[in-house]
């Protein structure tokens, strides 16, 4: 999921991150705000992606690099369970316009047709009356072979330590199978983060979401609506999560999307 410009950006190939914000895409289980983030967005850990300590600044481009053991998006694994490389490009304007691109190798199954994820995303991110708010599009492009484009619009809105936060598909190149709905709205991802410092510099966050949808359900590759949920820490670019969901044993495969997963992580901000 890509990374977008926040309060606090979710780290690189965890979402967000998207993000942040998951796929099934034909041949394989699962689904990524993809960002969250959506998207990777705002919180300590929206999206269920591992989190990033670093903010990007006003009338400002900047670049961001990541590496995990794992690419997690909104509790699942983009990366069969292996590690991931992510990298992105930022725009912040005063005015509290913001765009950017993200991209990281993604895989389902070994025989998929997988290999990268290209986020684009643009919003727009403030504050009034000490409540912060960022509304915005993802864009997440896979390779053509997948034909499993989609687009979300997302919203957030930040009390406090609290961000909730929603994420709406808005659009797919993905055709329906019978029965299937993939129309504006069919598909959202709800989501609550939590995040404060303990001291010594060291960020703690908690998340859960909850992803429903005929398209959640063909993307993913999952049996229908499921939550995900997760603890985080951070400290200067390094961050340790452990994440799960309330998915049952889907039988022997790569993904193991119903285990308990520990995921380790490194993210660099660079200001161009």
């Amino acid at each position: 999921m890509a990374q977008v410009p926040g309060l606090l950006r979710i780290g690189t190939a965890l979402a967000n991150c998207h993000v942040a914000g998951g796929n099934v895409h034909p041949s394989h289980n699962q689904q990524r705000d993809k960002k969250d983030m959506n998207s990777r967005i705002l919180s300590l850990a929206a999206a269920g992606v591992l989190l990033s300590t670093g903010t990007v600044q006003a009338d400002e481009w900047s670049a961001n690099f990541g590496a995990s053991n794992n690419y997690i998006w909104r509790g699942l694994t983009q990366s069969v369970n292996e590690a991931a490389i992510s990298g992105g490009i930022d725009y912040v304007s005063d005015s509290g316009f913001y765009a950017g691109t993200w991209a990281s190798n993604v895989s389902y199954a070994a025989d998929d047709v997988y290999s990268y994820e290209h986020d684009l995303y643009a919003g727009f991110a403030g504050e009034a009356g000490g409540i912060s708010y960022d509304l915005g599009y993802l864009y997440y492009n896979y390779d053509a072979e997948a034909e499993f484009d989609f687009g979300e619009l997302y919203g957030s809105i930040g009390i406090g330590a609290f961000t909730f936060g929603l994420n709406v598909l808005a659009n797919t190149e993905a055709d329906e199978g019978p029965g299937q709905d993939f129309g504006f709205g069919e598909a959202t991802y709800l989501y609550a983060d939590y995040g404060t410092t303990i001291g010594n510099g060291v960020d703690l966050g908690f998340h859960i979401g909850h992803h429903q949808g005929d398209f959640s359900e063909a993307f993913n590759g999952v049996p229908g609506d499921y939550t995900d949920y997760n603890v985080s820490i951070g400290k200067d670019g390094f961050s340790f999560m452990i994440t799960s969901t309330d998915l049952d044993d889907a039988g022997p495969d790569a993904l193991d999307n119903d285990d308990i997963k520990f995921v380790i992580g490194y993210s660099l901000d660079i200001e161009l």
